[in-house]
């Protein structure tokens, strides 16, 4: 199998390093020099630091337009601001021929400048039935940190698209001894899944910089998974999608594990840093940071409850200070769970 990964970042890179033992896959970098830089160190340095590159990854940049008309299987790596361009240009390389396309981003689109009022940020799922409709296509998700599964160490991920030729291409592609790929064709419940956890994250990582304890801890991971759900049912979701890999697995991940960048970003609040200094310290994307409004915004919109979403938005934006962050989630008035 020819795999084609566009993005050359951790998350894109891991699961190029992770495939290649098995099948023909070429790693695609915008930047020239990075490109030439990590073909010649064998390794990712700037996002995979010491984990070396398997023989038969093979690094390009340049012209991708020879590389789309050759693959089996297409993934872009690239976080969710780049998702519509890459998608529209797909839609425009492939012309008409059906080849599955995966994308690795989480969250939802954020609303462009100038946009209507009213308007929405939009899932992959939905930017794609914008931009490309004719496309089979689908998104790789789940409790993953990029790490791990390029050490190749035990990991479980969900391939889910309403198309069964982009399910069995990513099981195909990315199933062997160390991961294990579950087929779903709930798109739009992985992708609330995988978009909310980073949110809630913020909020954990909050919790536990400010030393509230365990328990504290447990509920916003419960609530959270609740909030998750309620916004997920509401735009067509299935229920029990959230009591897997993609909802309750990815936001235990998300929350609690040390390699978490959003759970960092709590962290660092809690510590009293800026928002733009802790950001500037992670070196990577926090994809949470900038889907928080539009997860709101998108539950607002459905009329769904999302009070501890709600919290880190303001903190987020700066309208609650932290030390006000657990009195208003304490403070709410008593209700049935």
């Amino acid at each position: 199998m020819k795999i084609l990964v566009i993005g050359a970042g951790a998350w894109g890179t891991a699961l190029a390093m992770n495939a290649a033992s098995r099948h023909t896959v070429q790693l695609w970098a915008r930047d020239g020099a990075q490109a030439a830089q990590m073909q010649a160190a064998g390794e990712n340095t700037r996002y995979l630091p010491g984990i070396p590159f398997p023989a038969g990854l093979q690094v390009a940049s340049g012209d991708v337009q020879p590389l789309v008309a050759g693959a089996d299987l297409i993934v872009l790596g690239t976080p969710m601001a780049a998702l519509r361009s890459g998608l529209a240009m797909l839609h425009g390389s492939l012309q008409g021929r059906q080849v599955p396309v995966a994308w690795l981003s989480k969250g939802f689109e954020a609303v462009p400048e100038g946009a209507p009022a009213g308007s929405h940020g939009l899932l992959g799922n939905e930017v794609c039935a914008q931009v490309a409709a004719q496309l089979h296509a689908g998104v790789l998700s789940g409790p993953s940190f990029a790490q791990e599964v390029a050490r190749h160490q035990p990991t479980a991920l969900v391939a889910a698209s309403e198309h069964a030729d982009v399910r069995d291409a990513l099981v195909t592609a990315f199933h062997g001894n160390n991961l294990r790929v579950y087929a779903n064709d709930d798109i739009t419940g992985v992708e609330v899944g995988g978009a909310v956890k980073n949110v809630l994250a913020i909020a954990t990582g909050l919790c536990d910089g400010l030393n509230l304890g365990l328990n504290a801890r447990a509920a916003l991971v419960t609530r959270g998974l609740a909030e998750m759900t309620r916004l997920g049912v509401a735009l067509g979701a299935q229920h029990d999608t959230f009591m897997g890999l993609s909802g309750l697995g990815d936001l235990v991940l998300t929350a609690t594990g040390d390699l978490s960048r959003n759970r960092k970003i709590g962290l660092l609040l809690a510590q009293g840093k800026s928002l733009h200094d802790a950001v500037q310290s992670l070196g990577h994307v926090a994809e949470g940071v900038y889907s928080a409004r539009t997860v709101l915004q998108r539950a607002q919109k459905l009329g769904v409850e999302m009070p501890i979403t709600e919290t880190t938005v303001a903190l987020l934006d700066g309208s609650m200070p932290v030390r006000d962050v657990v009195q208003a989630l304490m403070g709410r008035e008593p209700r049935a769970e």
